[in-house]
């Protein structure tokens, strides 16, 4: 019990005061980027995925969420909305991935 609460104050610290807010959203399909724009205009459209799924984008309010998806489970449909450098929304059947990232200013994670 002492170790769950350890790693959820640990995500909490890292979600709400470590990630920096995004500026661009990028839309890849089967890997190719096909939509890169930024997070703070409106926008809202339908993409067609691997084998002619679709999902409907919507950017609104810097903020991007999938609104809806033809795939079984739905389950992009319910990660809800993200506006942080690094957080994503994955449509696994329909090849989909929805990204934030920042601008280029900040420091990557990473440091070699």
């Amino acid at each position: 019990m002492i170790i769950v609460t350890v790693a959820l104050l640990f995500f909490g610290i890292i979600h709400f005061f470590v990630k920096k807010e995004g500026s661009m959203v990028v839309v890849k399909i089967n890997g190719d980027i096909q939509y890169q724009g930024s997070l703070h205009q409106a926008k809202e459209w339908v993409v067609s995925g691997y084998q002619g799924g679709s999902n409907r984008i919507v950017i609104q309010d810097g903020y991007v969420y999938m609104a809806d998806a033809d795939c079984p489970d739905k389950l992009c449909k319910h990660m809800g909305k993200i506006s942080k450098t690094g957080e994503n929304i994955v449509c696994m059947p329909h090849r989909v991935v929805v990204e934030i990232i920042g601008d280029g200013s900040e420091l990557d994670s990473v440091v070699k």
